[in-house]
């Protein structure tokens, strides 16, 4: 059987992977290379996943088809060997394969990343080469996948974290915080030629861009102020003229590389399918896989003109819009019910979200929390209809069997999503004249899973290992003495973690759902296998 390689000589014997189904590149790779390293206009801060299944393949159709001439340039400022150990091998070329509901699977090679570089200030060549794209007048948008904490200067105490005050006091010349990093490539344009620049956060994260403006304007006030650069510069950042930071909403699921996708592409003779783990447990393979529905919507703010993305399928509209979708999505459509399978997935021992879509109770509960609960309240953006969304959600995106997402993966940071997923709808019930958030149930009892879900036990009374979230040693005390079985009251137990409103943004107890979530509690702690039942009870 013929093999077939991931690099750009392999790609040259066309006819091997075009017999085996594989879409390649349409357009003259070393033309379009050339015009990037010579004017490049979109550099991409953050080399994963998200980044491959999705921006990457928007340029790729768009080259594709003859409506651009440059690829992208990709930065990666946490973990460089994704660079050095998977980029570099395969000349930058990533195999998509997408995976769709009706069990049909694309596999396309991207080609559209031209130029991979660490963002290392220590690392003289990669350095000195972002810093000559940023200084190049040809350079419209610098876009961001790097994770919402990647915009946060400060640790959990609220102190700013020590590079970060290291920078402050060091300023643009060798940084070593990420927003730092970033904070001397604009000052950089800003002394070569005053440029105008898009800085666009594609982050899952309410009013992103407004985070990322907070984190670089906080570097060019502290600069300003320790007489690091001059005074124009913080003038420079804050003029949406010069420096835009855009909102945008942004929607793929791309799971980690499964290894039934490896087999598959194995089988085809393809021969790069092993996966990296880095040194920063960073999960990565010369695949990814990922579903076919996709949605980013970016607001159009643009003071240097922009890429033609809409070319790709992405949306531009106002700000207004964008934050409407980004609420449609975050807090009501998709990401509470996902966070509710997450839950109750991880305490009855399932291991993929499509077969929970199979289990009677926790699919009436996403559909109670999405169309009973949550649509009543949600914020319509006209150019996406809110119950065909939560539609693809719950009868295409869930339930796709050929999607290997888990639930624990999702329960990742839940105690940071809560506020959003949740609280908004809470809160909107409490503020409308026409609502009582009382007459809340799905919600509440999904809180309550969580509350159980802390214990580290499963329905089955299991030692169960928790996702990592930054809050759980704050947490998961006040359950762990809680034993299957105990009657309570548990009012002492939860209620400092359900008057908490920096979890949920509102104090739950005030809203009146705190002893509500206490008597559904009670139910799931009852006994072994007692989630189940309480589920049934409520759910049918």
């Amino acid at each position: 059987m013929s093999t077939i390689k991931l690099n750009i000589n392999g790609l040259k014997d066309n006819k091997v992977w075009e017999e085996k189904g594989y879409k390649l590149p349409q357009f003259n790779y070393e033309e379009v290379k050339s015009n990037t390293q010579k004017n490049p206009n979109w550099i991409h801060f953050g080399a994963g996943n998200i980044f491959k299944a999705f921006l990457a393949n928007v340029q790729q159709n768009i080259l594709d088809v003859g409506k651009s001439t440059t690829g992208i340039v990709v930065a990666e400022g946490f973990d460089y060997e994704i660079i050095e150990k998977m980029n570099k091998p395969h000349d930058d070329l990533t195999l998509l394969v997408t995976l769709k509901a009706d069990g049909s699977i694309d596999k396309t090679v991207i080609s559209s990343v031209m130029e991979s570089l660490v963002v290392d200030s220590q690392d003289a060549e990669n350095w000195d080469r972002l810093k000559e794209i940023f200084v190049n007048p040809s350079l419209q948008m610098v876009s961001f996948t790097i994770t919402e904490k990647g915009y946060s200067l400060i640790n959990a105490k609220g102190e700013y974290l020590p590079s970060v005050l290291e920078d402050f006091e060091r300023g643009p010349k060798a940084p070593v915080s990420y927003i730092g990093k970033l904070a001397s490539f604009v000052y950089e344009r800003y002394t070569n030629l005053r440029a105008p620049l898009a800085l666009v956060s594609m982050d899952n994260c309410s009013h992103n861009g407004t985070k990322l403006y907070n984190a670089v304007s906080t570097f060019a006030k502290k600069w300003v102020a320790n007489g690091l650069v001059e005074a124009g510069f913080e003038k420079y950042v804050d003029d949406p003229n010069s420096v835009s930071f855009p909102w945008s909403m942004i929607d793929k699921i791309t799971p980690r590389p499964d290894d039934s996708v490896k087999e598959m592409l194995k089988s085809d003779g393809f021969e790069d399918v092993e996966a990296v783990v880095t040194s920063k447990n960073t999960y990565v393979a010369p695949f990814v896989n990922a579903e076919e529905p996709e949605y980013l919507v970016i607001e159009d703010l643009f003071p240097n003109g922009r890429p033609n993305l809409e070319e790709g399928g992405v949306i531009f509209t106002d700000r207004e819009t964008v934050d409407k979708i980004e609420k449609m999505k975050v807090c009501t459509c998709l990401n509470p019910l996902h966070t509710a399978l997450a839950i109750y997935g991880c305490l009855l021992g399932h291991t993929l979200i499509s077969e929970e879509m199979k289990d009677p109770q926790l699919k009436t509960l996403v559909e109670k929390i999405g169309y009973v609960e949550g649509l009543p309240v949600v914020v319509n953006p006209e150019i996406i209809n809110p119950k065909d969304f939560i539609d693809e959600v719950l009868k295409v995106r869930f339930p796709n069997p050929f999607m290997p997402d888990a639930p624990q993966r999702i329960a990742t940071d839940t105690s940071q999503k809560l506020g959003i997923r949740f609280g908004e709808t809470i809160k909107a019930y409490v503020v409308r004249d026409d609502m009582d958030a009382k007459d809340l149930k799905y919600i509440p009892l999904t809180i309550a899973g969580w509350c159980r879900y802390l214990m580290e036990i499963d329905d089955r009374g299991n030692d169960m290992t928790l996702s990592p979230d930054p809050m759980l040693e704050e947490v998961t005390p006040y359950v762990s003495g809680i034993k299957l079985g105990d009657k309570g009251p548990f009012t002492e137990n939860l209620k400092p973690i359900l008057s908490n409103a920096s979890i949920f943004g509102i104090d739950l107890y005030e809203a009146g759902l705190g002893e509500m979530i206490e008597g559904y509690f009670a139910g799931l702690v009852a006994s072994e296998g007692a989630v189940r039942e309480t589920l049934k009870k409520y759910l049918g």
